[in-house]
Parts: C-alpha cells; structure tokens; sequence
C-alpha cells in the first residue's frame, strides 16, 4: 500500500455546489464552489505563473482582487506553509479550471481545498479560465462577483458590481506594530505597504538587520533611528490613493539615505518627485515577464505583480531616469534618480513565485549602503 498523508485519508466526497462569476460586462461562467461559499465582489486579474500559487495567496498585493490562474491545473503540489508570503491571505477569490484533489508532494502538508476552506477565500473551478483572460486581455480588467445564489438577478447585482472599488487596502495589509529582523550587517528601515516575506529574507540573508515599519510611520521616526538604508515595499492598490505616505516619502528622498523600491514602493516614490501613474489595460502578473536592463543592455525574466506604472513622460530627467523597461508592452520598470543613491523597479528581484534572475539588485542595495557582501 501506497504511503498516504493523514489529511488525504480524511478526504470525503461532499455535495458539490453550483457557483457564479459574473463579469460586469454581463459576462456569466459557471462552475463549481471551492472554498468559502460567502459571496464576494471584487477586481478580477489574471496570473500567468504555472506554479507558485500559495505565494499567489499570501502576497498583500493582491488585496481587493480575485485571483483567475491561467495555468489549467492548480494545487498538485499542495500546501507548504514555509512558502507563505505573509501571516494569511488577503485576497478576494480564486479562480481555476482545474483544482486538485488529491495533491502529491513531498512538502505537501494540506490540500489548496482546505487551504481556502480555513482562510474563508471564495472560489470557483471547472470555468473555462483561458477564455475569462482573453476577455480581460481585451476588455481590460474589469470588477466580478462569484456567488453561489443561482437565483440571481443581473439587473440588481450588475450596478453593484460596477460600483466596487478597493479602499484603504495598504492599511489593512500593513504590519499594526515596528518589529526587527536581527542580522549583523547593515540596518535597513522596510516600509510596509504589503511586503512579502521575501523582501526581508532576502535582506536578512545578506546580513542586514532589517526593522519593519507601518505604512503610516512619520518620515522623522525612520530618520531619527538612523538607517542605512530604506527599504519601500510592494503593496495593493491604486497608488495616488495613499496620499499621506506620498507626503512622507517626499521627506524620505530629500535625505541622504540610499533608498531601494519595489513595485508599489517604485511607484510611490515617483510620485513623490513630481511623476504620474497610470493604470495598465489587464496588469502585469506571473513569473514570465522580460524585462531589459538599460544600463547593462541585459534581459532579465522577472516575476510582477502590478496594475498600475509610471507614465515616462511625466518624468523630469533632472530627477529620474529610466533603468528598466517592459520588453513586451515597452513600459518603465525602474528609475535610477539623478545624484541621489536611489534606485526603483516596478517587478520583483524577490521572485517567489518566479525566477531569480535580478536578485543582484539586493547586492547593489547593499554596496549603495557601502556593505560587504563578502563579510
């Protein structure tokens, strides 16, 4: 007999229920409820990544979103909670054509099933997710709801569906409280917009001692603590909704401290020095994203997460200049700011899930704050 996981043998056929993803273009699938059955209303965006799904779940970023995975097969490896991006999940919904029942692994330690049953995510499988994406690619991405009421009524559930709009997103992502990271290297102050755990991982096993801090924390604190270096994280949401932090940020650049940032982080400092954001047609998000490297002439295949960029044109050369571009849609991925030891990038050197290829950028980080990477 087989080796079979406790878990596994306590898996029974349940009834299965009927479950609903209206677009709000009147667009209806069918498919089966996984998860939690409340119903949800929330942004629909597509991920291209064929694995990495529990990373998918835990990022913050994806706060106020349903997830659709594009791969067709999702949970065959299971749950390993030591891949978590974060405490829980912030997400919406998930939605698949396929979800695995009976996942094999030798990591494994619970099925996805039970995984979004526990953390009372919405779900949705056996819909037709190939065609739901090429409806976003060339519609744009647009609000659905995922219920299991098949007596729903279109009329009244489709001005609510337009009507949803993600708010307040980075502070119910962000950490409540400062907390440190101990290394014994160079301290670096994390601003927590909806950091991965991998940001800090990355830091800390290149030594640094990292302590995180809220989104809302002044720019005086973090100076005052005397950093080497800053830190903006990936995060959720419209960027020019978080006004207040852009403010603080402000404060931030007009220092002497190197600064690096990510995706949310990249595009807050942008703002911060007078740049404008834009929202993308249907995102960037997957593992398979080129990216070229104007400064070394490199292409790089990166993991994104992300709606929104920074329109190029807004830029004043004076204060930044592009360091990285989509090699697909040939938007900006990254500014290099002008006499100033700050740089940003749109994508993810942090990966999970997704290549590793521009990890060398927390390397610069670290020579930018005058570290040894050989210490």
């Amino acid at each position: 007999m087989p080796f079979v996981p406790s878990f596994l043998r306590k898996i029974k056929a349940g009834k299965i229920m009927k479950a609903y993803l209206i677009l709000e273009d009147g667009t209806v699938f069918e498919g089966n409820s996984i998860g939690s059955q409340k119903e949800i209303i929330s942004e629909i965006v597509f991920n291209t990544s064929m694995t990495g799904y529990l990373e998918v779940l835990t990022d913050p970023s994806y706060a106020g979103q349903a997830v659709c995975m594009t791969y067709p097969l999702i949970g065959n490896y299971g749950i390993n909670l030591e891949d978590t991006e974060s405490k829980g999940s912030f997400v919406d919904g998930f939605i698949v054509h396929e979800i695995a029942k009976f996942p094999s692994n030798f990591r494994c330690e619970d099925t996805l099933i039970n995984y979004l049953v526990k953390n009372n995510i919405t779900g949705i499988s056996d819909i037709d997710t190939r065609a739901l994406t090429i409806i976003l690619r060339e519609k744009g991405t647009m609000n659905g709801m995922i219920t299991t009421n098949s007596d729903y009524d279109l009329e009244e559930v489709l001005p609510r569906i337009k009507a949803f709009k993600a708010k307040d997103v980075v502070s119910l992502v962000t950490t409540p409280e400062k907390y440190e990271l101990e290394g014994t290297g160079k301290r670096v102050a994390l601003l927590d917009f909806g950091a991965k755990a991998s940001i800090a991982k990355n830091l800390n096993k290149r030594g640094c001692n990292v302590i995180v801090y809220p989104a809302d924390t002044k720019a005086e604190e973090i100076i005052n603590d005397k950093p080497d270096g800053i830190m903006l994280s990936n995060g959720p949401g419209d960027p020019k909704d978080n006004v207040e932090i852009i403010k603080e940020i402000k404060k931030l650049y007009d220092t002497n401290i190197p600064i690096f940032a990510i995706c949310l982080g990249h595009q807050l400092m942008a703002l911060a020095t007078g740049a404008n954001t834009k929202k993308l047609k249907y995102g960037h998000r997957g593992g398979n994203h080129p990216v070229k490297d104007l400064i070394n002439n490199k292409v790089y295949i990166t993991s994104q997460n992300h709606g929104y960029y920074v329109e190029e044109a807004s830029l004043d050369p004076k204060v930044a200049i592009p360091a990285f571009v989509n090699v697909n849609d040939k938007t900006n991925e990254g500014l290099k700011y002008v006499n100033k030891n700050i740089f940003t990038v749109q994508f993810h050197p942090e990966a999970c899930p997704g290549p590793l290829d521009s990890g060398y950028l927390f390397d610069m980080f670290i020579k930018m704050m005058g570290g040894d990477l050989n210490a």
